[in-house]
């Protein structure tokens, strides 16, 4: 019995790894980021706060937070307490915060 139940809690901290490495292994190209920081600064957005969210890659953010687009980039950004994040508008997940 011990032995599934060690198995058991094994592979849930195995998928959870795989779950935050793979959040963490989106890579902007820096032309990506060059367009994107160059769009944040002529288009600039109040920054928002967001209660109880973790500024961390990988973190969710919840619904109520609009996504801005970026022309011809995949990715949308959001100015959350005065940093600029970037986030995968499919998942909502923090892919990387440039300021």
């Amino acid at each position: 019995m011990r032995m599934r139940l060690s198995i058991a809690a094994a592979g849930v901290l195995l998928l959870a790894g795989v779950g935050a490495a793979a959040a963490q292994d989106v890579i902007i190209a820096p032309e990506q980021e060059t367009v994107i920081r160059e769009y944040v600064e002529k288009q600039p957005l109040a920054s928002v706060n967001i209660p109880g969210v973790e500024l961390n890659i990988g973190s969710t953010l919840p619904d109520t937070v609009e996504l801005h687009e970026v022309p011809d980039v995949e990715y949308r950004y959001v100015v959350v307490d005065d940093r600029t994040v970037i986030v995968d508008p499919g998942t909502r997940r923090i892919v990387k915060i440039i300021q």
